[in-house]
């Protein structure tokens, strides 16, 4: 899962895809370093699901070693160890998958092997690819969470993932929040031209009418008959995970850094107007002062710019979010309500 400074490089790529797959070492020791309190395999595990990675594979790597040997109550101590947090951070049982392997012998890799007869499931790769696909919304008004814009020969280019609808060449699209107008002129995916591409492609538009300073990484491509929400604040629900010891109360008040789809904005927290605990979910606390870590709560969170966002029943991608601070994921949630649009005259 790699160095925790680079977590949030770690959420706008990981916001592309479907399936993920999270590697967990099963040598004594580093198992238990990366799993306990502020460890990286944790934190990894729950941004995923945050960020609408539907399906985890987790694979136990390193089997081979001297102080694992294969041992089989090794692989079932990570299970059992793991699979509780995957259901709190909101996976369901069909949505994750354990399996053992090496990189270093290559077992149980792309083949068995060496793989002891304990393990009777598919090798990783084989597991792969047996994975269907999600659903998609093709039909509904196209939105493009942009990763960045540039130029390639003269020609203006943008790079994003369609999270919802379908872009063709020759479409008109609106840049929020700016909400400058511009047409696609071409379609490409991996260096080919297509007619067009549906949602969940990653794509590479050339653009125009338009300059590449205005494409940068958080702007939403979406339809100009139906645009994305521009806002500067919402409605969430939250679920706090962790809190830094020095500020170990969630309170209105409290700043932290917003990351939705591959957009970071400065935001705080405006009200807090209920709580529950996680583990007693039928306690709730009306307008509480403040919360701590492990429970659940409905507040309204204002940013420090407009941002194009959308509820979590409309698209789900630009309604997800974390909130991070001091280096580390502090909470993870959904946007239930925007503002109400005002009627332009």
């Amino acid at each position: 899962p790699g160095h925790k400074s680079y977590v949030p490089n770690m959420i706008s790529g990981a916001s592309q895809a479907d399936v993920g797959v999270l590697i967990i070492s099963a040598r004594k020791g580093e198992f238990e370093t990366g799993f306990e309190r502020g460890g990286q395999t944790r934190e990894h595990a729950l941004l995923a699901k945050t960020l609408g990675v539907d399906r985890l594979v987790l694979a136990i790597n390193k089997m081979d070693d001297s102080s694992v040997q294969w041992e089989q109550s090794r692989y079932d101590e990570i299970v059992t160890k793991v699979t509780p947090f995957l259901k709190t951070s909101g996976f369901k049982e069909d949505q994750y998958f354990f399996l053992p392997m090496s990189g270093l012998t290559g077992d149980n890799l792309k083949e068995r092997r060496n793989t002891p007869a304990w393990y009777n499931g598919p090798a990783f790769l084989d597991y792969l690819d047996g994975i269907d696909p999600p659903g998609r919304s093709k039909d509904l008004p196209l939105r493009i969470p942009m990763l960045d814009g540039y130029k390639d020969m003269g020609a203006t280019m943008a790079i994003g993932k369609i999270e919802q609808g379908t872009v063709r060449p020759g479409q008109k699209v609106i840049i929020m929040p700016i909400g400058h107008k511009c047409t696609v002129h071409s379609v490409f995916i991996k260096d080919e031209c297509m007619q067009y591409a549906c949602a969940g492609e990653n794509v590479v538009l050339q653009m125009s009418g338009v300059t590449e300073s205005l494409l940068t990484k958080g702007f939403v491509l979406s339809d100009v008959a139906d645009p994305a929400r521009v806002v500067t604040k919402f409605k969430a629900q939250l679920q706090v995970v962790e809190l830094p010891e020095e500020r170990p109360v969630l309170t209105s008040g409290y700043k932290a850094v917003f990351h939705a789809h591959v957009v970071a904005e400065e935001c705080e927290i405006l009200k807090l107007y209920e709580s529950m605990s996680l583990t007693d979910r039928t306690k709730k606390e009306q307008n509480p002062r403040f919360v701590r870590e492990g429970s659940v709560v409905t507040c309204s969170i204002s940013l420090a710019r407009p941002t194009t966002l959308d509820t979590f029943k409309g698209v789900q991608q630009l309604g997800r979010f974390t909130l991070r601070d001091e280096g580390r994921t502090i909470a993870i949630g959904k946007i239930t309500e925007l503002p109400h649009e005002k009627k332009s005259k």
